[in-house]
């Protein structure tokens, strides 16, 4: 396998007529899979903060800094997205990741706009705002400070750790009801978490981060996705349990879903992966989404259906009230403090 990748395969980009490919493997131009170092790339967007559509995915707008992601997660909604930049779904989402520097002054200036009312804006609605190279270009951060002086409630979705870098700004937030943050959980077996999301933080280092940011009174919850039949299921109660004893209040999930062009990445990743279990994951996918590998229907692409996923549902309901008690829904945040300030000023702190 290509170390340090979740996918294993580059694959058609269907919006493409022509695309360069290694045509034949015995070419004395043969090249190595695994030597190209990630690119970043600025982009210059007009707008920052979008408006989300569907309607089961719990949130309303989403911002996102970047776009591709080098934690790899084979698995990753987010892949088929990265065709409408040109590039496609398999090893281009993870090796070339696009940057939006000027993220931060896109939404000072929507704050800005006379008619704006403020709502939750999520970030990492598609990619996560805190891959690695967030350490160095601090976008989020910015972002972050851009929330603050606006008195601007700010939801966060990530897989890694870098939050706590932010953790003055975070908890200034969180002293408000402005803010709360999902750590994405996928499995206690560090084995596993290696082949299926390789750059992201272990999941005992996000368990740490949880405690950090909740003794400083900032609202952490996780959300276990994705479910992979045959693959993490059966670890939903001691995932749920360790959460709770960190200190997250709550805890969600979603089942998975290879939609677009993921469904063949995911293929050719898990028969290298692991091969002795590929043909029952594969089996049990499609289980759960009517024979299909994915199901794009509201309502049901992210639950789940059948037998089977039935009693994932019964599993994750009997752990959520043992671990968590009755804590079924996140507090909202709050909007009725937002503040319009003219920019360079501190804001009414």
């Amino acid at each position: 396998m290509i170390k340090g990748r979740g996918a294993q395969i580059q694959v058609k980009n269907r919006f493409l007529l022509h695309e360069y490919v290694q045509e034949h493997l015995e070419g004395i131009d043969e090249y190595d899979e695994g030597a190209p170092p990630t690119q970043y790339v600025p982009i210059f967007p007009k707008t920052i903060v979008n408006k989300v559509v569907s309607p089961d995915v719990g949130m309303e707008f989403s911002l996102n800094p970047y776009q591709g992601c080098e934690h790899g997660c084979i698995y990753c909604y987010a892949r088929n997205s990265h065709e409408y930049w040109g590039y496609n779904a398999g090893l281009d989402f993870e090796r070339v990741v696009l940057y939006k520097q000027n993220a931060p002054s896109l939404l000072e200036s929507y704050f800005q706009k006379p008619s704006y009312e403020p709502a939750t804006i999520v970030l990492s609605g598609n990619t996560d705002c805190y891959q690695p190279i967030e350490r160095k270009l601090g976008i989020t951060r910015k972002l972050l400070e851009v929330f603050l002086k606006y008195k601007h409630p700010v939801g966060i979705i990530t897989k890694n750790v870098l939050a706590t870098r932010d953790a003055d700004l975070l908890s200034d937030l969180a002293k408000d009801d402005l803010a709360t943050i999902i750590f994405s959980v996928t499995t206690l077996d560090e084995k596993v978490r290696r082949k299926l999301e390789p750059r992201t933080a272990t999941t005992q280092q996000k368990l740490r981060a949880i405690e950090t940011l909740s003794r400083l009174g900032v609202n952490c919850n996780i959300m276990i996705g994705p479910i992979i039949p045959g693959l993490n299921d059966h670890e939903i109660p001691n995932i749920m349990e360790a959460a709770s004893k960190a200190g997250a209040r709550s805890a969600g999930f979603t089942m998975v879903r290879l939609n677009g062009q993921i469904g063949q990445v995911f293929e050719h990743w898990v028969k290298k992966a692991f091969p002795d279990r590929a043909t029952k994951i594969l089996n049990q996918i499609k289980g759960a989404h009517g024979g299909q590998l994915n199901d794009s229907r509201f309502g049901k692409r992210m639950q789940g259906e059948g037998i089977m996923v039935e009693s994932i549902h019964k599993l994750f309901a009997i752990s959520k009230t043992k671990y968590f008690g009755n804590s079924h829904h996140r507090p909202p945040l709050r909007t009725d403090l937002f503040v319009k300030t003219k920019r360079g000023q501190m804001g009414l702190f």
